[in-house]
């Protein structure tokens, strides 16, 4: 019997009210899974509503519509009361680990505070608690009295994965985890980040438009383009057989990748007045009529693969 989803989304809209009065739609009806042990990357051109898909899920912020379902249990319309036992379960890694860490707390103080808020522990134990953290990211113990401005960015990303696994979560975002890093020490937090998920069975959605790094480290890949998911499938099948013509663009954009490079006109449309139709067409090599009357639906090709385009057949 197959083992039920960790997470299930379906029909997730995040819509915001722009300045001039029109309606942003952010993110316009995505629908995802993830396995448990699984790494879905979602990728796409800065824009299309992939961080925003994010906080949404973990409910750091509120969907339009839509349902998340986490091991089970609907989540969208929980309060902050209701979801308090889930952020433990899930938690999230921030893009900028400069930004992302208090400068006035000591690493203990960083990390002790998801304990102190949880009400895990005692003022006792909890350095023992933080010693193991700072061991499983690689990181000495005497790191815990000092400031984060003492540390180099990978040294910071490592204390913001320590203080995303003290409430020993089932899944983490990571959203941009590695872009404000040196090539040198991305490979090191990819390498991290891959021990951990083998040891304690975590499960990751990667949020990145680095398809080097998502091609080393995802199971799955959704490819987003103005709030919606476009093309979903197995990594290999996606960078070896990309079915969708923007999915094909931006690999041609990664060197060494084999694929003709392609370079789309225009710019991505404002999400708050998309185009009609297929929200690409404006700016597809091969679109057809159809693509500027109606909005293609995601089709499955087998496989676990799917795409949303008139002109793919399966």
């Amino acid at each position: 019997m197959t083992e039920p989803p960790l997470l299930e989304v379906a029909g997730l809209r995040v819509h915001f009210r722009g300045r001039g009065g029109g309606m942003v739609r952010a993110v316009d009806g995505v629908d995802l899974s993830l396995a448990r042990g699984e790494t879905l990357a979602i990728v796409g051109e800065s824009g299309c509503g992939k961080t925003t898909t994010g906080k949404a899920i973990l409910k750091l912020l509120e969907p339009t519509e839509g349902s998340i379902r986490f091991d089970g249990v609907e989540i969208a319309r929980h309060s902050q009361r209701a979801m308090a036992p889930f952020r433990r379960r899930m938690q999230i890694i921030f893009q900028d680990p400069y930004a992302s860490l208090n400068p006035r707390m000591t690493v203990a103080g960083i990390l002790e505070a998801p304990f102190a808020i949880h009400g895990i522990g005692t003022r006792e134990d909890r350095p023992d608690r933080i010693a193991r953290l700072l061991r499983l990211v690689g990181l000495p113990e005497a790191a815990a009295r000092r400031y984060p401005h003492e540390f180099s960015g990978g040294q910071r990303q490592r204390i913001g994965i320590a203080r995303a696994l003290a409430l020993d979560p089932e899944l983490i975002i990571g959203d941009e985890p590695v872009s404000a890093l040196d090539v040198s020490i991305q490979a090191q937090i990819v390498n991290l980040l891959r021990r951990l998920q083998q040891e304690m069975g975590l499960s990751y959605i990667l949020i990145s438009h680095n398809l080097a790094v998502v091609s080393h480290v995802a199971d799955r890949v959704a490819v987003m383009y103005l709030g919606r998911v476009v093309e979903t499938a197995p990594r290999a099948a996606l960078f070896f057989q990309p079915r969708h013509p923007y999915t094909r663009a931006l690999l041609s954009a990664v060197p060494g990748q084999g694929v003709q490079r392609q370079v789309l006109a225009g710019d991505v449309p404002d999400p708050a007045h998309p185009p009609r139709g297929c929200a690409f067409h404006p700016r597809c090599p091969i679109a057809i009529p159809l693509c500027a009357e109606a909005a293609p639906e995601r089709r499955d090709l087998g496989g676990g693969h799917s795409v949303a385009c008139h002109k793919v057949d399966a």
